[in-house]
């Protein structure tokens, strides 16, 4: 029974990450978009808290975690010099945990981290070009 409790929260939580890809591709501001996506990384920590394998769901909530205090540094900082190096960090922080979820966790947590990846550089090349462009 606990096996099928744990596919459950896996497809939860890669139903969480499609959704906080969603808010992404909305026409919001880069605000509300930030705001949405914290919720909806809120939603996958939640989602990885039914994981099973405590391991792999503290790692994953860690990595989550630091992503989006990666994010809320992102939205603070107006230098962009400051924005890059952030912006380098949380490309490290994405790649570190679909790495992690590569070699520890299901297909399907795997592409949702995977996603979470690319979307968290598409946000990133945003404010950074925005930046650039002021």
């Amino acid at each position: 029974m606990a096996k099928k409790k744990s596919n459950a929260g896996k497809f939860f939580l890669g139903a969480a990450i499609g959704a906080a890809l969603g808010v992404l591709f909305a026409p919001k501001s880069g605000k509300e978009t930030r705001a949405a996506l914290k919720k909806k990384a809120n939603e996958l920590l939640e989602k990885a808290r039914e994981i099973d394998v405590k391991e792999v769901r503290e790692s994953i909530e860690e990595k989550v975690v630091e992503l989006v205090d990666e994010m809320k540094s992102l939205d603070k900082e107006k230098v962009l010099k400051i924005a890059k190096k952030k912006a380098a960090d949380l490309k490290k922080k994405a790649d570190e945990l679909v790495a992690y979820t590569k070699k520890k966790a299901t297909p399907i947590v795997e592409e949702a981290a995977e996603s979470l990846r690319e979307k968290a550089i598409e946000a990133t090349k945003k404010v950074l070009d925005k930046l650039e462009s002021k």
